[in-house]
């Protein structure tokens, strides 16, 4: 039992450090404009079927990185567009 807390408590701290912040604000507004378009698009059937659904899977997760300011693909290809805070 306690290896098991053990290891869940490893985990928690390794997702915890993995998911810092490396999307910056332009970032972030650009994602929910191309997320909003691509939402009216699909629901006035301009676009349909299989790319909508995959279109419009990608606007929620667009809208999710955006909220929780991080996208694992920056993660995996050293981007970070988030600004350098000053260390004063």
């Amino acid at each position: 039992m306690a290896l098991f807390l053990s290891l869940k408590k490893s985990i928690l701290n390794l997702n915890l450090n993995m998911m810092k912040k490396n999307m910056g604000k332009t970032d972030r507004i650009v994602r929910i404009i191309l997320a909003a378009i691509i939402g009216v698009l699909y629901f006035t059937n301009i676009i349909t079927g299989t790319l909508g659904l995959v279109l419009l899977l990608a606007s929620v997760i667009f809208i999710f990185t955006s909220v929780i300011s991080f996208c694992p693909l920056y993660t995996i290809f050293g981007l970070n567009t988030c600004p350098i805070e000053s260390k004063k």
